[in-house]
């Protein structure tokens, strides 16, 4: 008797958990590489048709003001997967460097709550996650063995096959919380693929600081049919859940990690590189069919996954974000949540771009109308040096293939080789033409201000305006103070930040010359014992 009792409370209970188990909210986030607010159509661009972005947008709430905490796509990607800021997440914080298992990721915590969990495409990378003692990507588990036909410069990777693959493999009741981060709209592009398609020009907006010419205009169209392609798995993975009687219990979550691989976007923490598309439907826990003009972080949206879900976040490496779910569960529209009237994001090192690989560091707040800029090494250049040495370092030896400087305007790797900046170094001269490259590459000051409503092409600063100097003022000592709080060492450091140079670069280098700063100054080059030795011995001609 005893037994039986025993028998049917232990089913009891199974099946109570089962229940909860179909009952808790399900978790896709797609991710885009390298796109900019406001390239939907959801958000009126006229170029670009994304139904399944828009059907999102309709069902849920479409976000006016979104923001990355950093406009480069590995630190952005670690920053969500911790929902904390880069600052506060060490080596991860920086490009292609490592990922510490302190720093615990939301697809691993789901996943000892009972969730099951799994990832397509580009998880978080570049960098060497091996190295971190992590078993695997902190993405999750990947499934990538679905492959498909693709036009030139895009991924042959089915995500929406791999996605079905992922719930054909999910346990009967078990929820599940998935990742779908796309390769596209990320470089290189098959040059003309837009007009190929029959994508029209005339309807491409091109952004204040890039030339309004063909070149650009036919540039922009092929950014626009990589989010187009990116948009469509995404319709095929929403058709998916939909068969699965699943889309009701599943919240959707569609963003970028960081702006369009264009100069003076992508890697800057200028509007075109910190401005982020973002629609979460979820028709189980939110009322749809709204838009919200509160400034949220991206790292907003990872504490709204733990508060969706009802999972605990980690205790010991606390949450910087704060949940969106007040936000999605109202009936309002425009602004919902006052207190919501700041962002802040950063950079470190991108690529290796200039003298010893050392990176430009930058954090900004932004508000509602202002984006204020502090550059913490203005003398460095922001897009790369000029010039760089021959081809660079041949991994095998270590040898630089060539002592020699490299022509003019070949450094610039922090923008993403691309027509649009082969069009403006080729223009460099040109009276009418050479300021875009400029604007791009040029050296900038320690501060920098832009009236976004009125310049959201940041071109017009204002940083040393005395009208503005009450505003600048405001502005800085808020940043100072949230960089203060949250431990930045750019601001709390004894070494005013150079901590982050020491973080090892896993991916190849290149080596550029001694600028006159260093040479006076040798002081301000940290010391940095990975750059040493993966130094070239010696130097050959290759002529």
């Amino acid at each position: 008797m005893v037994r039986i009792h025993l028998a049917l409370l232990f089913a009891l209970t199974l099946s109570c958990v089962n229940l909860f188990a179909a009952d808790r909210s399900n978790v896709l986030v797609a991710i885009s590489d390298d796109q900019s607010f406001p390239h939907t159509s959801a958000y009126g661009y006229q170029a670009i048709h994304t139904p399944a972005f828009d059907r999102v947008a309709r069902t849920g709430v479409l976000f006016n003001n979104a923001f990355t905490p950093s406009p480069g796509c590995s630190p952005m990607r670690a920053a969500f997967l911790t929902g904390r800021n880069i600052w506060e997440i060490e080596h991860a914080g920086t490009h292609a460097s490592s990922f510490a298992t302190k720093y615990e990721v939301y697809q691993d915590r789901l996943e000892k709550a009972g969730y099951f969990v799994g990832y397509t495409g580009k998880g978080w990378g570049p960098g060497n996650w091996k190295i971190s003692d992590r078993s695997r990507n902190p993405a999750g588990p990947s499934f990538a063995t679905k492959k498909s036909k693709s036009p030139g410069g895009i991924s042959g990777n089915d995500y929406a096959a791999n996605f079905d693959e992922f719930l054909e493999g999910r346990p009967e009741d078990q929820p599940f919380s998935f990742w779908f981060g796309c390769h596209e709209p990320h470089r290189s592009f098959e040059k003309g693929i837009g007009l190929k398609n029959g994508m029209d020009p005339s309807e491409v907006v091109v952004p204040e600081f890039l030339p309004d010419t063909p070149e650009i205009r036919s540039d922009i169209l092929d950014y626009c049919f990589e989010i187009q392609w990116f948009d469509q798995h995404l319709g095929r993975m929403i058709d998916s859940l939909e068969k699965a009687g699943e889309l009701d219990n599943t919240i959707v979550i569609v963003t970028s990690d960081n702006g369009m691989a264009f100069p003076r976007a992508k890697a800057n923490v200028y509007e075109y590189g910190i401005h982020m598309p973002l629609a979460i439907s979820w028709p189980n826990g939110a009322k749809g069919g709204r838009v919200v003009d509160d400034l949220v972080n991206l790292i907003d949206v990872t504490a709204t996954i733990y508060d969706a879900t009802e999972v605990q976040p980690p205790e010991k490496t606390p949450l910087s974000g704060r949940s969106l779910v007040g936000l999605l569960r109202s009936d309002k529209d425009g602004i919902v949540d006052a207190t919501r009237d700041a962002i802040f994001s950063g950079r470190e090192r991108h690529s290796s771009v200039r003298y010893e690989s050392l990176g430009y560091p930058q954090r900004c707040i932004r508000t509602d109308q202002y984006l204020y800029i502090r550059n913490f090494r203005p003398e460095r250049w922001p897009a790369g040096a000029p010039q760089k040495f021959g081809a660079g370092s041949y991994p095998k030896n270590n040898i630089i293939l060539a002592k020699e400087l490299g022509p003019m305007h070949e450094g610039y790797h922090d923008i993403d080789g691309s027509p649009s900046l082969s069009f403006l170094v080729e223009n460099h001269d040109d009276a009418e033409l050479a300021k875009y490259l400029q604007w791009a590459v040029a050296k900038r000051p320690s501060e920098e201000l832009y009236d976004i409503q009125s310049d959201p092409a940041c071109l017009n600063d204002l940083a040393s305006k005395p009208d503005f100097a009450d505003v600048k003022a405001g502005l800085s000592k808020r940043l100072n103070d949230y960089l203060t709080k949250t431990n930045d060492p750019r601001v709390s450091g004894p070494d005013g930040g150079d901590i982050w140079e020491t973080y090892p670069r896993y991916s190849g280098l290149r080596w550029f010359p001694e600028p006159e700063w260093a040479t006076e100054s040798p002081e301000r080059v940290p010391k940095m014992e990975w750059l040493d030795q993966r130094r070239p011995k010696k130097q050959v001609n290759n002529k």
